[in-house]
Formats: C-alpha cells, structure tokens, sequence
C-alpha cells in the first residue's frame, strides 16, 4: 500500500494536522511514534495525539493474495469476511459491540496484506483491543462448517457484484493476468475465483488461518487519544500470551519482463462505450522510479490542464474521461493510463492519441510550469492525507510493512519533492515502451446489436 492510496483531497493550505509534527518545516513532517515488539513477534507501534478523544486500532496481517496457492484462491478475502463472524469468547458479530460503543469498524485486502481497523472514543480501546486479540488467538473455536457456507456465499456474490455483473468490472481481472504470467503471486485476484473458494474445504481454511494469522505475521498500530504506558500494558495483556507462530517467508519470484505488445480486445454485451487499458510493469514500491512514475499520472491526467485531459477530452473530443496512476506494490508495480471512448469514437484513436502525448515526454521532459503543479498537489496531499488518527495509524503500519519501520514520513515526502522533470522523461524512456506493455480493450459486442434489431 503507497501512501497515495489513502491520500484524500488536497488540502487548502499547506499545514501539517494535528499529531503531524514538523521537524524543520513544512517539507520534514513526522508522525511520533513508539514501536517495539512483544516476546511472540508481534509489531506495535504507539503514536499519541490528545486533540480528540478518540482512537484509532490498526491491525495488519502480512498475508494477501500473493500468498495464496495456485487452485486455493481467496482465502485472505474470505478471511477478511469470517474475521467479523464472533471469535470464542464472542460468539456474536464483530461489530455489533463497536458499534454500540460508537466505533466504526472495517478492513479490506489486497494482494500485499489484510487491514482490519476501528475508530472510537479512547474509553473504549481495551474493547477493540480484546476483540482484535481474541479472533488473533482464538478464532478457530467459532469457525464451524456453516460458518464458511454462509460467508464463501457471500464473497461469491460480491464477485458478481463488483466484477462479473457492472460494465467494465473483469478488466482488473484481465490486466493482472495479462501483465503477470501464470504461477506469480500476483496472476489472480484477492476476491479469488469461484471454483477454488467452493473447493475449499473447513481444513483447508483452518489451515492457512493457522499458517497465517499469528503475532509473528502482524502488527498492531495504535493512534490517538492514548496513554502510552497504559496503552502498553494493555497490548501486553490482550496479544502477549498468544503463541507467535513462523513469520512470512520473503518471496522472491523472478524478474518479470513483456518482451512485447500484447493488445486483447474482449466484447461485451455490458460495455456501453469502448475502454481502453494501457499497461506496463513498472518498479516496486518505494524503488527508484516510483516516485516519477506518480509525478507522471500528475502532469499527464491530474485536472484539466493535464496533458492527457486537455488533449483528448477538451480538444479532440474523443475521449469522456482518461486517468492515468501507478499502482504500486512490492514485487513490481504496473503503469495504467485508462480512457472511455466519447460517442463516435474508438479505442484506436485513443490509443494513438495517448501515445503521441507519451512520445512527446519521451523526446522532451515536463515544463516548469506542469512540474510545478505537480509537485504542489503531491506535497498538500500527502499533508491532507495524514489527517485524522486512522489516517496516521494505517501510514504508520503501511512504512512498516513495506520498509521494516514507522518512522519515514519524511523521507517519503522528500521522494516526491526531490523528483524532476529529467526524471519524469526518464521514467517514460525506463519504464513506458510501447514494445513492451499489455493492452486491453472492452468494447460493446457487435452482435448483440444486430440481434437488437426489429
């Protein structure tokens, strides 16, 4: 997880929030933290911020789709669902005593790890802190057979839902399959695929929760309206005497490269304008390039005087929408500019009109004025983005679980301001060839049409 993935709207003036201390200005930001980890490997990290009195409780499994196995998909997913379904000591549901207790409560997954979180009044931590340990330690006595029917049903039709049944919806399905070849822990989707989660059996959940989901595999981040010897001695009560099993072994696939173009055009019925992906592997989160490569979305897609926008969808007309982004991760990441075709119009002009604007960068780099309104945006969002103790204590756990430590706000900040518009060109030559990327298109099914017709 990048930091700009929970980077909200850019904030109106450049001032670091509540709990954000700067160190030697706007540009060094910090969030003060404690991190120590208990005697069965468990992470924590304590940030306190007493503006408010609430708290929020970071819970991170070092687990995603990436580890799965091949024909036993959607097991981290379909944890993220079982997690909420009562433990040994509540058999009811997760949420339901948050709640009451004016919490709010989520999580989410992703191919890298699995977030679980909650927000409520500071009075309530030991609450949310007995919950977390008791599904850390003590799932398993609740999980039973019609447990895993009832929720396996209900990732199958969040699958339907979110991918199978909206236009446009399988083409994150298409994308990763195409860019990473089969047997890379990032071929397949976190929601997992239909045959494998009815395949799998009660043993075979219980097993990968038991593999998985142990102190030595998380780590808990703490922030807000804490004390922080109270908060430790609670951290010690709750998470210290559950058994800390084995850490997640590093993986280390090989290098992955396209050797060349690759364009799949799929049809569908469900589409009601042509679409078109445009992607390429790119380097790994917080690797060199990264950076520019997020610089790049801004000056090509970011408002509308961004190159890409004004070109295609204010002067030539041809396009409804363009975005371009770096969807950053931490065995490679992929570059994806992604434009809807306006009426009359189709993916092949979209595809020449992007690529004549990719190889304007790759012949000259970014002017003053395009840097400079990229950078600014980067700088205020990554500011209006550490708002909120949520906010900080997700951050917090995001730097440790990419980079071995809480403490790099500023660095991470400093990676943006540094890059140049020499870079953002050498990103383009490095990383954007259009000899070596996967393109997809959807586009409406013909023939559904013709069979439209009186």
């Amino acid at each position: 997880m990048s930091p700009k993935s929970i980077w909200g709207g850019l904030a109106a003036v450049l001032l670091a929030p509540a709990g954000v201390a700067a160190a030697g200005g706007e540009q060094a930001p910090s969030i003060p933290s404690i991190h120590y980890e208990l005697a069965n490997g468990l992470d924590v990290v304590l940030h306190q911020d007493r503006d408010l009195p609430l708290v929020a409780v970071s819970v991170w499994y070092h687990v995603g789709s990436k580890q799965e196995q091949p024909g036993l998909t959607g097991f981290a997913h379909l944890f993220e669902h079982l997690m909420f379904q009562g433990s040994a000591h509540h058999r009811g549901e997760y949420m339901e005593l948050l709640i009451e207790a004016g919490g709010q409560v989520n999580g989410s997954t992703s191919a890298e790890r699995t977030d679980y979180w909650q927000v409520l009044p500071s009075n309530q931590l030991e609450l949310a802190l007995w919950l977390e340990s008791d599904r850390m330690g003590w799932l398993l006595p609740a999980l039973d057979q019609a447990n895993l029917d009832n929720q396996r049903d209900v990732v199958r039709n969040e699958r339907r839902q979110r991918y199978e049944n909206v236009p446009y919806g399988l083409a994150r399905k298409y994308i990763v399959e195409g860019i990473w070849p089969e047997g890379h822990p990032y071929h397949h989707l976190p929601i997992g695929d239909h045959a494998d989660l009815e395949r799998a059996s009660l043993d075979d959940v219980k097993a990968f929760f038991r593999r998985w989901y142990v102190p030595q595999n998380a780590s808990i981040a703490i922030a807000g309206d804490i004390d922080v010897e109270a908060t430790k001695a609670l951290v010690e009560k709750y998470f210290g005497s559950i058994p800390g099993g084995e850490p997640a072994p590093a993986l280390e696939p090989p290098p992955v490269h396209l050797a060349s173009e690759t364009v799949e055009v799929i049809e569908d019925p469900n589409v009601p304008f042509p679409r078109i992906w445009l992607n390429w592997r790119t380097p790994p989160i917080y690797a060199p390039g990264d950076a520019a490569l997020d610089v790049l979305s801004s000056v090509l897609t970011d408002g509308k005087s961004s190159r890409l926008y004004r070109s295609l969808v204010y002067e030539k007309r041809i396009a409804q929408d363009v975005a371009a982004y770096q969807a950053s991760a931490q065995l490679g990441s992929v570059y994806t500019i992604v434009a809807t075709a306006a009426p009359g119009h189709d993916a092949d002009e979209l595809k020449a009109a992007i690529d004549a604007e990719i190889e304007r960068l790759r012949a000259e780099p970014p002017g003053a004025e395009e840097m400079e309104r990229a950078l600014n945006g980067w700088r205020k969002g990554f500011f209006s983005g550490l708002e909120g103790v949520l906010a900080r204590a997700t951050q917090l756990n995001s730097y440790l679980h990419y980079l071995g430590t809480p403490d790099h706000v500023a660095e991470d900040l400093d990676r943006y301001l540094a890059v140049t518009a020499e870079d953002v060109q050498g990103a383009v030559a490095d990383w954007l060839r259009p000899d070596a990327r996967y393109v997809l298109v959807m586009t409406p099914k013909a023939a559904v049409a013709e069979e439209a017709r009186p």
